[in-house]
This record gives C-alpha cells, structure tokens and sequence, in this order.
C-alpha cells in the first residue's frame, strides 16, 4: 500500500465539516491543516478532528511542502482564484462542485491543471452511486445499443436554501454562488448523465429559468435571493443525441421523473433502477440486487473500494492505484451547460457552444 496522502482543507464550514468526516473513513488519508478566515471555527474544527494546524490565510496552508493536495471547500465564486493558487503552488486539487461561477473561470482551472501537470477532481458524487456503476456497466457491455436520448432530472418539492430554512444566504445570492437550482443540484445530475453517454461535445442549448414560488418576505429581503428555483433546458450533443433537463428546488409536485438514459436496444432507469428491453418480441422490466452485486464486486475484483465515494477515488488516485476519472472534464462540460441556459434565457433563443464560450464573463471573487 503507498503511504497516506498529506491533506490541507480550505474552508471549514458546512462542506469542509463535511469533507473532512468523509476523509476520517479513509486510512490512507491523513489532514495535516486547514484553513479559513473564521479562525474560532477553523480552531474548534481542527481540535475536535485531531488537525494539528490551522492558518486564516490559505496562502500560508499553501506554503507547506508535504502537502501532496488540497481541498477547496468555498463559495463557488472563490473555486477558480483559489484552485488556480493551488495549482501554481504544486499542489493537486479536489475542488468542491459547481467548478466554479461561470464556464471560462472553470475553462481556466481546467486549462492551468493541465499546464502544471496537477490533478484536479470536482465533486462529484453521483459518479459513485450504486445505480451509476450499474448503468455503466449495462451501458459498457452494450445493453442500450446506440444512445440517443438522456434526461437529467433533480428534484426537492421545497428546498430552497436559506429561505425555506437550511443553509446561509450565501446559497441564494448571485454574487456569491453564481447559479442556484442548476449549479448547487443541477451539477450532480447533468455530470452524473453526461458520465455514462461518454460526454459528448456540446452542439447547443436552449432553456428557460424561474423563480415563481412564495417565500418568507424577511428571508425574501434578509437573504438578496437572486437565483433561481427551476432550471430547464433541452441540449443538442455530437453524435445526435439530445438531452432534456429539469432540476427544481421548488415545485408544486409530489415527485418527478428520475434520470434515464435511452438505446436503441434498451433503456435505464436511475431512481428506482430499473433496465427496459424487449426480449422475443415482449417488453421486459428488469431490477438488479445492486447491493449483493456491489457486495461481490468488493471481494471478487481489485480497488472496487476506490470507487467507494468521491474522497476514496480522490485518495486512491494520488497513491497511483487507479486512473483518475475525468470529474473535471464532466464538471467542465456541466458548466457550459448550465451557463447556455442562463445566456437562452437572457436572449430568448438557442445558443450554440460557441457561443456559450464567447459570452462567459467571469464571476470569480478577485480580493482574497
């Protein structure tokens, strides 16, 4: 087994706690400081977690040498400076998702990983999940056929941060988070699709945003809400293959379609999992014990446990145990996306990638 890899965690609020539990069911992970500018907070969190340094600037976290990687837990407006330090300072980066506030602050975290021979891995955790890992093996061994169509679908009847009741207000301000539905849910999702049709290039999008549901008026007033509560979008992708999204964190509904993904000769199902055929000219609904499978995979083929979770394929990756999955590429890509239906929207019309990148401005918090 390689050594343990040495961390630096940035940023300890609600995603940094969260990270950092995630990395404590990791052996070969081991926290050696964090940083933020809360610095009672960063102390208690780094007490209770047995970290033995703790910096209010991230630039100093920066400074040590025997830290292999780090992990950017911050605004989405802050992913691009930070990361890009990051990167110009030696260090591999796990970034939490979106990427970044707009496509071209993300085109340059991609760009500045490839140019500093660094690895870079986006948040990205539906990558892991027992249905993605069995759609892609379906999909792999040819099951589905030629793809064709896919939907990307999240869904919460009401959960709007901060103004329904969780979470700050930095979730719902566009000068600090840049998007809300499509960048805080929307990115899972749309990564998780594009994952299993082999990320596609983007042809173009076209989309709508709203903000229609009533809320507190003091959280209405306290919180700026300034993003939106539905995303949706209809994408063109190379190869013919298209792509309907709808991604809510506020609807009058009991529920909504799950993410599927459409062949030629079958279709999946994630959420419940399900496979669709027709087998001597009758229609076939089939389900899958995905946990006796997920089960036998762990004992019966080498790193399953690398895929476990987004931090055990990170970690797992730094030792050299197993290719790193393109999560930034995905995440690159869902950004693009995402962004082409904020730019519909404003024009009333389709926009096509090329467009998308002409257009991007960055939203990136410049004073650190």
């Amino acid at each position: 087994m390689s050594d343990k890899i040495r961390l630096g965690i940035i940023g300890v609020g609600q995603i940094g706690k969260s990270h950092i539990g995630n990395y404590g069911k990791i052996p070969d992970a081991e926290i050696v400081a964090v940083a933020d500018i809360n610095e009672a907070e960063a102390e208690r969190v780094a007490s209770e977690s047995g970290i033995g340094t703790v910096f209010t600037d991230f630039r100093k976290l920066l400074a040590v040498d025997d830290i292999q990687a780090v992990d950017v837990c911050l605004h989405n407006n802050l992913h691009s400076p930070v990361t890009i330090a990051a990167l110009e300072a030696g260090k591999d980066v796990y970034c939490e998702k979106p990427m970044a506030g707009s496509y071209v602050d993300a085109r340059k975290m991609y760009d500045k990983a490839k140019a500093e021979g660094r690895k870079l891995s986006i948040q990205l955790g539906t990558l892991f999940s027992k249905e993605t890992k069995a759609a892609k093996r379906l999909i792999d061994a040819g099951h589905l056929g030629k793809l064709y169509y896919a939907r990307s679908n999240g869904f919460r009847r009401r959960g709007r941060p901060y103004v329904d009741g969780y979470g700050t207000s930095n979730f719902v301000q566009k000068e600090i988070a840049a998007g809300g539905a499509l960048y805080d849910m929307g990115v899972y999702h749309i990564a998780q699709v594009l994952y299993l049709i082999g990320n596609p290039e983007l042809a173009s999008v076209t989309g709508t945003t709203h903000q229609e549901i009533d809320m507190y008026e003091d959280r209405r007033k306290d919180g700026n809400y300034s993003v939106e509560e539905l995303g949706l979008g209809f994408v063109r992708l190379d190869g013919g293959m298209t792509m309907a999204i709808e991604e809510s964190w506020a609807m009058h509904m009991d529920s909504t379609e799950s993410s599927r993904i459409m062949g030629s000769k079958g279709g999946v199902r994630l959420d419940p999992f399900g496979y669709f055929s027709r087998v001597c000219d009758m229609e076939m609904n089939a389900t899958f014990d995905l946990g006796s499978a997920d089960w036998r995979w762990h004992q019966c083929i080498a790193n399953t446990d690398a895929y476990d979770s987004p931090q055990h394929h990170w970690i797992a990756a730094l030792q050299g145990r197993v290719p790193l999955i393109d999560t930034a590429g995905l995440a690159l890509a869902t950004m693009k996306i995402s962004e082409g239906i904020y730019l519909s929207q404003k024009l009333g019309r389709e926009v096509t990638a090329e467009e998308i990148e002409r257009e991007s401005r960055s939203s990136a918090i410049k004073r650190l």
